[in-house]
């Protein structure tokens, strides 16, 4: 393990009861996935449209094309909206053909920017797969960016391109007179595979989060292409990073030898008993808390029953995890998913007391519920007003007790759904596959209050920002709000 960084010496003393990041542009910004360090997809926000329609364009106050592919989630900060996808449309004709993409564009209108593409690996599916683009949803902090690319790198950007007509580095690989304003500016890139001995299986994922001069990552660590074997076991899952350098602070190796497939979790902040901490959700199926200055472990849980077993395709009833763990009044809350091509299975969501050290699974249980009752899923909750708001890969969107896991209602959405619900104004949205957008309300009566189609699969989770609700389809972007 590595040395910390010593500015983080004092990080309990900063962090808010809402876990605002700690430099954001605008408070009413969703600047990563979950809007916050930890994870939760709720906003006190109000001023949500009652209803839309992309056909007749009612509400839209604005629609951008994206690739063919689009699953990385909007985030919003700065007056820009930054999106992953792939290079389908080829806006920028210095990159033909397959390429994994983030592109930028103006808030208040939906204007193209600035986007930076990356090549596929020379590996071909077994570390990117064909046509996916840039999955990862970026964490945006003043005028950086940071998100995963298709290639395994931890990258950081300005959110300005070269529209301020500055180069910033240390990154060198660019000349500015080679640029224009709609290419990326490259602060620095830290390249998984190369230097840190990753093998990601599929593609590298990862939604990354960061707090004081750290950047949380996980590495997507996995299997080799015949699912038998695992090429770097002694390569990090999880690891610290140095926002401004790009160095590895600390990194952790956990799970090792048993991770059963692929690692796509994405890291949270946030204060467990007053005590700072980051969990990360591994391919092993457990869910692992460290220390932010030094990677120290704090516990540990196995979301799994132990009676359960893996079997290759998804055929056996023990799962990793592809939701991101939130962190909400000293608990943990997660459920376990598989490769949607594995189809669907039985599934486990926790409810943990995440205030204990080394193995928590039997202490540290709150609640549970799962086997027949929910399926696996790729989906992070929602928590409000006591309330847990979580789907599955099935369709189905569950609404629970927050505190006992006690069960209220269950909605088939009738399509298999890969985003996550997400809370704001008393109301819970919630995209599918069939392209399908529900909106409940947020109460522990079902109330399906309005629905509409947005032309394609929706993939990606909806997001509300300074009174604009957008939605990204498999491949457009759409600004939604009604005329003031």
């Amino acid at each position: 393990m590595k040395a910390f960084h010593p500015s983080l010496s004092l990080v309990a003393a900063s962090w808010l009861a809402a876990l605002i990041p700690s430099t954001c542009t605008r408070a009413a910004d969703w600047p990563m996935w979950g809007g916050t360090p930890s994870r939760n997809q709720a906003s006190t926000a109000t001023g949500l449209p009652d209803a839309w329609d992309v056909k007749t364009r009612k509400n839209i106050k604005w629609a951008a094309d994206l690739g063919s592919q689009a699953y990385g989630n909007p985030v919003v900060a700065g007056g820009k909206v930054f999106v992953g996808t792939n290079n389908e449309l080829e806006r920028n004709p210095k990159y033909k053909g397959d390429h994994g993409v983030v592109m930028c564009f103006r808030e208040s209108d939906g204007k193209f920017l600035w986007q930076i593409a990356h090549a596929k690996l020379p590996s071909g599916r077994v570390n990117d797969w064909p046509e996916q683009g840039v999955c990862s949803s970026a964490f945006v902090e003043g005028d950086r960016l940071y998100y995963t690319s298709n290639r395994c790198q931890l990258v950081c950007l300005d959110t300005e391109g070269f529209s301020d007509g500055e180069n910033d580095g240390p990154f060198t690989g660019e000349k500015k007179d080679e640029q224009g304003e709609s290419d990326p500016d490259i602060v620095w890139i830290l390249d998984m595979m190369d230097e840190l001995g990753v093998f990601p299986h599929n593609l590298a994922v990862c939604s990354p989060v960061g707090f004081g001069d750290l950047i949380f990552e996980n590495t997507s660590n996995g299997v080799d292409e015949a699912h038998l074997n695992i090429p770097s076991p002694r390569a990090p899952s999880f690891i610290a990073v140095n926002k401004k350098t790009g160095q590895v602070v600390w990194e952790d190796a956990s799970p090792g030898e048993k991770i059963l497939h692929g690692q796509w979790s994405n890291p949270s902040c946030g204060l467990i008993n007053g005590r700072p901490q980051v969990v990360f959700a591994g391919g092993d199926g457990w869910v692992y808390a460290f220390e932010l200055e030094t990677g120290k472990p704090i516990w540990k849980f196995d979301c799994n029953p132990k009676d359960s077993v893996y079997i290759l395709g998804g055929r056996g009833t023990k799962s990793y995890i592809i939701a991101t763990p939130v962190i909400h009044e000293n608990k943990v809350y997660i459920a376990v998913g598989q490769d949607p091509e594995h189809g669907e299975g039985p599934g486990h969501l926790w409810c943990i007391h995440a205030t204990g050290t080394g193995d928590v699974t039997e202490t540290g249980r709150v609640w549970h519920y799962g086997d027949s009752d929910f399926h696996r899923t790729l989906s992070t909750v929602a928590i409000a007003g006591g309330l847990v708001f979580a789907s599955d890969l099935s369709g189905y969107l569950n609404c629970l007790d927050a505190a006992t896991g006690k069960p209220y209602w269950k909605h088939d959405l009738e399509a298999a759904v890969w985003g996550s619900p997400y809370v704001v104004d008393g109301r819970v949205i919630i995209g599918d596959e069939d392209g399908d957008v529900a909106v409940f309300e947020a109460s522990k009566e079902k109330k399906l209050l309005f629905q509409t189609n947005m032309g394609s699969a929706v993939y990606s989770t909806p997001v509300f920002a300074n009174g604009v609700l957008f939605i990204g389809s498999k491949s457009q972007l759409f600004a939604i709000a009604a005329p003031k």
